[in-house]
């Protein structure tokens, strides 16, 4: 009778698993998930269907057409895979609206724009012309995304190993307080960008006063948030583990600093933020390559189509960048996981 029951046991948690992927991977369908392709395709009937303003210039092109194609066989794959996924359904009918906007707001930026001109198109060209900048410049913007990203990195990194340096320093030390607390103050809050004439003399080149630049915002910042989270650990913890026989230092170590973690990752956050201005200000010091240094060098050309093209790769780059900051820190506190959603 015992191994009977031991056997039920058994079986019902692998029943009750079953069970559950059948009614997780059963086919359903949500309206929601219709709502992306329609969207995409008014976006494509609108600029296959009405003709181009008689004056615009590059007419010809075809590249939004070709991204909108490729854009609805992508939406109407998602469309059937998420008739069997319930997880895929479930984030891809989340999502619905919002890329169904998407379509609608490209529909209205293409009828503005080429197709009626309503908006002057030296200033506002045709989404074709921006697309078509990625093909024709597509090597040398690789090559200003690398220098943005190293630059970037250097400037980052540098910024936060003092920042967190003096974080440490100015929150856990009386005597560093007292005499460090009072200068970052003073300096910090002056913009970054007002120690550009400083930078290119105290600097051998303007690659390192770049970096200074972006590693002087970031510091400031982690410095601040830093040293705050340090003083706010509860002075109960030091209590007890100094009854058990704990140094100053391990406490420091043991303590303060894991406590002080989410006030330093957000810290971290903003300084990226910031730092993305610094970057933009950094490189118009005569660097020879980097998005910042582009967009503006295509803007005194009133080349307008280039502009935006370098502004959509700064917009997915800062997102790309501050989404793989957010899985760090996900991973490494996750007892704070989802407190601060990006």
């Amino acid at each position: 009778m015992s191994d009977e029951l031991q056997e039920v046991n058994v079986i019902t948690p692998d029943l009750e698993l079953s069970e559950k992927n059948y009614a997780e991977n059963k086919i359903q369908f949500d309206y929601r998930t219709v709502i992306p392709g329609v969207g995409l395709l008014i976006a494509l009937i609108t600029e296959v269907a009405v003709p181009n303003h008689k004056e615009a210039k590059y007419s010809d092109l075809t590249n939004l057409r070709s991204v909108l194609l490729v854009a609805l066989v992508i939406s109407l794959a998602f469309l059937l895979l998420s008739l069997f996924f319930a997880r895929l359904r479930e984030k891809y009918s989340s999502q619905g609206w919002f890329i169904g906007g998407i379509g609608i707001f490209v529909t209205i930026l293409n009828l503005v724009t080429v197709k009626t001109h309503l908006l002057p198109q030296l200033y506002f060209p045709s989404l074709s012309r921006v697309f078509n900048v990625y093909i024709e410049d597509r090597e040398f913007l690789l090559t200003c995304i690398t220098s943005s990203f190293s630059l970037l990195v250097e400037g980052l990194l540098v910024g936060t190993i003092l920042g967190v340096i003096t974080g440490i320093l100015v929150g856990w030390s009386k005597g560093w307080n007292y005499w460090i607390y009072p200068i970052i103050r003073i300096l910090g809050p002056i913009p970054s960008s007002t120690w550009i004439p400083l930078a290119l003399i105290v600097f051998p080149g303007p690659r390192w006063a770049a970096v200074f630049l972006i590693a002087f915002g970031v510091w400031f910042q982690i410095t601040i948030l830093t040293s705050s989270g340090i003083q706010a650990t509860k002075k109960s913890y030091f209590e007890v583990s100094s009854t058990l026989g704990a140094s100053n230092f391990q406490n420091l170590i043991h303590i303060a600093i894991p406590d002080a973690l989410p006030s330093i990752f957000l810290g971290f956050f903003n300084a990226t933020c910031s730092s993305f201005v610094a970057l933009m200000a950094a490189e118009m010091m005569g660097v020879k390559s980097g998005l910042g240094w582009y967009i503006n060098w295509q803007k005194e050309m009133i080349a307008y189509p280039n502009v935006y093209a370098g502004l959509i790769l700064i917009a997915g780059f800062c997102y790309l960048f501050i989404t793989l900051q957010f899985k760090v820190r996900d991973k490494l506190l996750k007892w704070q996981k989802g407190v601060i959603k990006w």
